[in-house]
């Protein structure tokens, strides 16, 4: 069924560029935009600091219950939105910290954790016109979306970029260290059991590896102006 207003599901593995473009679009195209890695990377820091197992999903729902985690949509705000976990604002420090990377992919792939998760981001796209990044938004949370982007670029462009990510932010990276932690988030984002990362069979595939990030948002606000 074809959505009431504009969708776009960005799909893409990590580092790939997906939460910039995706920020870009929303700014150019008045959209509401939705990094739904930022849910489960809240759920990620709220276990480092509650010392909860990362494989452990019994656990996981338990501290999911008892610390909610929010979006409140908040276009003024770098992110576009914030996120709440039981009622306290996380930052982008601390959601994209190296230590929440490491464990987020293994706390996502649990499929109770992801149906609550899926869920709330579904609720949010029905708020008006969207564009939403992920691993599974074309296969799973917006199937129906009317613009599908799989954005991918080689394992060495999305190391150079993570790796000025965080020279930019004052944060000493071991380039060697990332490029195998981004291996291994690719192999278990690939191969979960539940809402693994593919691509949709109706996704528009976009290369980034050679791209400025204004090519690749004039290239999907062109898609999207011919389905508006």
């Amino acid at each position: 069924m074809t959505p009431p207003h504009l969708q776009i599901a960005l799909d893409g593995p990590a580092g790939s560029g997906k939460t910039t473009v995706a920020r870009r679009l929303a700014e150019r195209l008045a959209l509401l935009y939705l990094d739904t890695g930022a849910m489960y990377r809240a759920l990620a820091v709220l276990s480092l600091r509650e010392r909860v197992d990362a494989d452990n999903e019994p656990a996981l729902l338990r501290l999911l219950e008892a610390r909610p985690i929010e979006l409140r949509l908040e276009p003024t705000t770098a992110m576009g939105f914030i996120v709440l976990a039981g009622g306290e604002a996380l930052s982008e420090g601390d959601l994209q910290a190296n230590a929440a990377s490491v464990v987020v992919s293994t706390i996502a792939a649990h499929p109770r954790i992801r149906e609550r998760m899926v869920a709330k981001q579904r609720e949010i796209a029905r708020l008006g016109p969207v564009i939403m990044a992920g691993r599974d938004i074309g296969t799973v949370v917006l199937p129906d979306a009317q613009v599908k982007i799989f954005l991918t670029a080689s394992i060495g462009a999305r190391v150079a970029r993570r790796s000025a990510q965080f020279a930019a932010s004052g944060t000493a990276i071991d380039a060697h260290a990332l490029y195998s932690e981004l291996e291994e988030r690719d192999r278990l984002d690939e191969s979960r059991a539940n809402s693994p990362l593919q691509i949709s069979p109706d996704a528009h595939v976009i290369d980034s590896s050679e791209l400025g990030i204004e090519e690749v948002v004039s290239k999907i606000a062109t898609l999207a102006g011919r389905v508006a």
